[in-house]
């Protein structure tokens, strides 16, 4: 059994855009990536204390796993951590698709454990919960978090697991100051409450929070993410020119504000690094700390926006 909580950096870095074949308007992002790019990229997170992966099978269905795999290669295992995820909707017909989707993903990630294993998204979770169990038994996986669940759904999950002295440590959902649906629905306070770590995901909202992108700048055009937040820039604008003011004054840009503003709500940013440079940000993030005014305002300025970014897989909280 899991006799403590699951230790994490103050960020997460996302390989969602790695799942993506690299082919134009191919994929969620559209991104055009390369392997010693992304090798790159390790090397920067890793040596600044960003050990922690977050992937799944739907990135690119084993896509993303296989690429993360392949850049990780020659770090000692035990040098970083592994999150990987079980998604029912695409679960499938055997004795038990939990553990079969598990050992598909340890084949593509080249190791014989995940740290952080997920139920990506809820279906049925009386169904899906219990065979996790003999998995963490097993060690095959060492934590259990679910991902996109209500606070109902998290309490059943966690109670299943109880009843085998594990518990839910981690929750992982969309939350940016565009969309705090599980603050407001007592989420986090229930996280802050029980020792159970929250990961926010989308904290840049697919790049539309970074500054970089405006009416004038839309996001390239042939990708998922350009149909649903080009047409929201506008209402945007005056939040990104809010978080680009805070940031310069600290040498950061508005990205470095909206992921500081995660870790400031007692959250676990997952945050997509595509480049080497993104890293960089991430250590500014990490030290930036935010005045209570500034979050007010910023959380005003989002309210004010009144733009709804809640994906299509998502229910309400």
């Amino acid at each position: 059994m899991t006799s403590r909580a699951v230790t994490v950096p103050a960020v997460a870095l996302g390989t969602w855009a790695w799942g993506d074949s690299g082919e134009a308007g191919d994929g969620y992002f559209g991104s055009r990536l390369s392997e010693a790019g992304l090798r790159e990229v390790v090397e920067k997170a890793q040596s600044n204390g960003f050990t922690l992966w977050d992937t799944a099978v739907v990135y690119g269905m084993g896509r993303s796993e296989s690429v993360l795999a392949r850049a990780l290669e020659g770090y000692d295992r035990g040098a970083y951590q592994l999150s990987t995820k079980f998604t029912p909707q695409i679960a499938g017909d055997g004795d038990d698709p939990v553990a079969d989707m598990l050992e598909q993903s340890l084949a593509r990630l080249e190791t014989d454990y995940v740290d952080l294993f997920w139920i990506h998204n809820p279906a049925d979770v009386a169904r899906w919960t219990p065979p996790l169990i003999p998995l963490l038994k097993s060690g095959r996986i060492r934590h259990v978090g679910v991902s996109n669940h209500t606070m109902e759904e998290i309490a059943l999950a966690d109670r299943i697991l109880g009843e085998a002295g594990f518990r839910v440590e981690a929750v992982q959902n969309h939350y940016s100051l565009l969309y705090r649906s599980s603050e407001r629905a007592g989420i986090l306070d229930h996280c802050r409450e029980h020792d159970v770590r929250f990961f926010s995901y989308m904290v840049l909202e697919q790049g539309a929070l970074t500054g970089r992108y405006s009416p004038a700048r839309p996001l390239p055009e042939g990708s998922t993410r350009a149909a649903v937040y080009n047409g929201l820039l506008p209402r945007l604008q005056a939040l990104t020119d809010r978080m680009e003011a805070i940031g310069e004054d600290r040498g950061a840009s508005a990205a470095d504000v909206a992921t500081a503003w995660a870790i400031a709500k007692g959250t676990t940013p997952i945050i997509g690094v595509t480049k080497a440079g993104h890293v960089d940000g991430l250590v500014r993030a990490r030290g930036i700390e935010l005045a209570d005014e500034e979050t007010a305002e910023l959380e005003a300025l989002a309210d004010a926006a009144d733009v709804d970014t809640r994906g299509s897989w998502e229910h309400e909280m």
